[in-house]
Order: structure tokens, then sequence, then C-alpha cells
């Protein structure tokens, strides 16, 4: 019966050191994410780059590359840390302090112009870079002939 009795105790044992060796196993792994990057899982970059990717095309009409710019400004804008920043290159250009919807107060990162771009014309779109944690970081936007 004492055998017993110190079988259960060292099975409680082995048992409450698992428990612990897990928990700390995923205060580890939750830990790396904040470290490593921006603290976003795979779903999130997926979501996050889906919303420019749709544009991604050779034959893209104005008034969407102007939706695309503003996706872009909305976005800059609402990223405070400036972690999540998008650069437009090609014939978006950056907007001017005097030229934004007439906020005093600079919020976020850089906003595009749309002046540049005409509804009439087709322009391409192509995803220049890729941050580190996958999240879309250069976009490209050249007129078509």
């Amino acid at each position: 019966m004492e055998n017993a009795s110190k079988a259960l105790i060292i099975a409680g044992a082995i048992l409450l050191s698992i428990l612990l060796i897990s928990l700390g196993i995923y205060i580890f792994t939750q830990a790396q994410t904040v470290v490593n990057g921006s603290g976003m899982t795979q779903a999130e970059v997926k979501s996050f780059n889906d919303q420019f990717i749709k544009y991604e095309r050779t034959s893209v009409k104005g008034s969407e590359v102007k939706s695309l710019i503003q996706e872009v400004n909305v976005n800059n804008k609402q990223d405070e840390s400036l972690e999540r920043q998008i650069e437009l290159t090609g014939v978006a250009k950056e907007a001017t302090s005097s030229s934004t919807s007439g906020d005093s107060t600079p919020t976020g990162g850089k906003t595009y112009s749309t002046a540049n771009i005409k509804n009439t014309k087709t322009y391409t779109v192509e995803i220049q870079e890729y941050g580190s944690d996958g999240r879309i970081t250069k976009i490209s936007i050249t007129a078509n002939s």
C-alpha cells in the first residue's frame, strides 16, 4: 500500500512538472512573436496584404489606382508606431502638408496625392517589397503607354 501511495505522488509530481514546462514554452513562444516582429499572426499578415494585392495587375483603371492610394493613406495614418508604413513609388507623389484634408495635426506617416492619376488612363501596379514579417512595404505604380 505504501508503494502505491508513493507511485501516485510521483505521478502527480511528473504531471505538474509537464504542466509547468508547457506553460513556460507557451509564454516563451508568445514573447518571441512580439520581439521578432509586429506581433501579427500569419492570418493577420495575409489579411493586411490582401487589401493591397487585389490591385496588382498590368491594366488598372485610374479610379482603382486612386482607391489604392487612399487605402495606403488610411493605413499610413492609422499606424502611429510607423511599423506598417507602405511606400508608393512611380506616379504616386507624396502629398505636401497643405494639400491634405485640412487636418492641422499630423498623424501617422506618409500620405500620397492622387492629383497625378487620371481616370482615363491605365496603370501597372506592382508589389515591390515585403518586410521581414511578410507585410507589403513598397508598391510601384507606373502609367501604361
